[in-house]
């Protein structure tokens, strides 16, 4: 059990942690939302109260170097967790670095499987080097190892990014792997893109929020439905001038076909490797490979095929059984340990951040642990930039009534709004974006107050405070040729603020800021707020008792 801290016997209200997801703090607030935005809640926060700045990206998350940006999943693991592990694009490339992939049974069964049907293995995922939910290197090494093993024939199902890389850049990943598949393809071994569509019209929907995406990826990759191009360069080029101003994210699935017939339709027999290794995107498209009574859409035809994830997105609901690579095994979470010692938790989200709450915040976990309450605010299925405020009303909602049931001594929410809104690179729908969060967090913070509680204040990772690309040289926002600033739609690199929102200690209670700390620092600093000494695994506490 944690043990009582002897300095200090703990907030008498609840200790509530609020995440405004996509909040960073920028070097310059030339083309932050952020700055743009009429906010009077944060900018009295960070003038009267204690804060600090907290790392949020890189190997502070458990990401391969601090050239990565850090992600909603593995910000909310190290929150949750109180520790940083190795994440997804770690284990991945160390997992091929080292071969051990190979070696693995998984992937052994993708070729056995392959070769014992039609030797066909198809690829599907995200098709970009953002490194947040794929790697193209890792598509690169399969590929290469496929033609090694004696397989004779790759169909890759590309998931066009625009989001975790600049907008419009498809033909930076399209054009020169294309041009890798056509010379490592001869001597009996045949590798083509076969169909494709944007990130946030096919394939990647997550929480439910939208099975007619996945719906239409299916139609695309499996059966071969959509318009038909002749490879994937003269599909990103002939779907920009159909639909002109669209962004890689959102343009329409498209089809590869000879003679009018589709060259990678998945059959019998096939072997399908998903190869994201974040697990909330994966997972739809997973149950529609893998479950036979699956009933979201309908699929017209079910092909038996070998099927692997990259990582195991979901380990207690098993999705999928194969996998290449073990994910993190992230024990002693923040959210198990309060449960021990019998601490009531609530929960809450939309759709769309739902998960980090809860499964990534609970360490990849699916159940509830002892005395957790999670409550889930349906999302809108409209795009984000036409409706940027999203549910952030109901979630404080939520909140309220949890903190004046007085049920809970530690609550948690998301605010969804800088992010996703951040995602669609409309800086003025950003600006409301945050401007809505921060209507909201002035509710949430008067029940605190009424219920003699704290509250901690944070982001899992920056977005809205950079909705332009900066140049690389000048780190001035970069130009189009019509003198537009040019869309950032990908997370930043940018430490995340911490606020201590504090009424109650009449300013005993501080932080302090250190070179390293970063989201792994919270858990234990939530439970010295709670009278805890934190868990031997976690990071140290940032709060100072005065």
């Amino acid at each position: 059990m944690l043990q009582k801290l002897s300095t200090f016997a703990g907030i008498p209200g609840p200790v509530v942690t609020i995440v405004m997801d996509g909040y960073g703090l920028p070097k310059t607030d030339v083309g932050s939302a952020i700055a743009a935005a009429r906010k009077p809640t944060l900018d009295r926060l960070f003038a009267e109260y204690p804060n600090i700045r907290l790392r949020a990206h890189g190997t502070a998350v458990g990401m391969p170097s601090d050239d990565d940006m850090g992600n909603s999943e593995v910000g909310h693991n190290a929150i949750g967790a109180g520790q940083v592990y190795a994440q997804g694009a770690a284990l991945v490339s160390n997992a091929i670095g080292s071969g051990d992939i190979w070696q693995g049974s998984a992937w052994q069964e993708i070729v056995a499987g392959a070769k014992a049907g039609r030797g066909v293995i198809h690829f599907i995922g995200l098709f970009s080097d953002g490194n947040v939910h794929s790697h193209i290197d890792h598509l690169k090494a399969m590929v290469e190892r496929a033609k090694a093993e004696g397989v004779k024939t790759v169909r890759i199902h590309a998931l066009l990014d625009g989001r975790d890389v600049p907008e419009t850049s498809a033909l930076d990943y399209v054009v020169p792997f294309e041009a890798f598949l056509g010379e490592i393809s001869g001597g009996g071994f045949d590798a083509r893109i076969a169909s494709g569509g944007g990130r946030q019209y096919i394939t990647m929907d997550r929480y439910d929020a939208n099975w007619a995406m996945v719906d239409k990826g299916w139609k695309t990759h499996v059966l071969g439905q959509g318009p038909q191009f002749a490879n994937a360069t003269d599909a990103v080029n002939g779907l920009r001038e159909r639909h002109p101003g669209t962004i890689d994210q959102d343009l329409p699935e498209f089809v590869i076909a000879e003679n009018g017939q589709p060259i990678g339709t998945v059959e019998d027999g096939d072997s399908v490797v998903f190869f994201n290794f974040r697990g909330d995107r994966a997972i739809e498209i997973t149950r529609a490979f893998v479950e036979a009574s699956f009933d979201k859409f309908d699929r017209v035809r079910y092909p038996q095929v070998t099927f692997a994830g990259m990582l195991q997105y979901d380990g207690d609901l098993q999705l999928p059984k194969r996998f290449l690579v073990a994910p993190p095994a992230i024990k002693d979470t923040s959210g198990e340990w309060f449960s021990k010692l019998g601490i009531a938790q609530f929960a809450c989200s939309e759709t769309q951040k739902f998960g980090h709450v809860t499964y990534f915040w609970n360490g990849n976990r699916s159940g509830k642990f002892d005395g957790e309450t999670w409550q889930e605010v349906p999302s809108d299925v409209v795009p984000f930039e036409q409706r940027p405020w999203m549910k952030a009303a109901e979630i404080a909602d939520a909140m309220i009534a949890a903190i004046q049931s007085g049920k809970y001594k530690t609550l948690r929410c998301n605010f969804a709004n800088g992010d996703m809104v951040g995602h669609t690179g409309n800086f003025e729908a950003a600006r409301i974006a945050v401007e809505a969060v921060d209507l909201s967090l002035a509710r949430v913070l008067k029940a605190i107050d009424a219920a003699g509680g704290v509250a901690l204040i944070t982001a899992d990772h920056g977005n809205a405070d950079e909705m332009f690309e900066l140049d690389k040289k000048t780190k001035q926002p970069a130009m189009n040729k019509d003198g537009s600033f040019k869309a950032k739609t990908a997370h930043t690199l940018n430490p995340v603020p911490l606020v201590l929102y504090d009424n109650v200690s009449g300013g005993k209670l501080g932080l302090q800021q250190t070179e390293t700390c970063g989201l792994s620092n919270i858990a234990a600093t939530i439970a010295n707020l709670l009278g805890y000494e934190k868990h031997g695994q976690w990071d140290d506490s940032v709060l100072v008792i005065k």
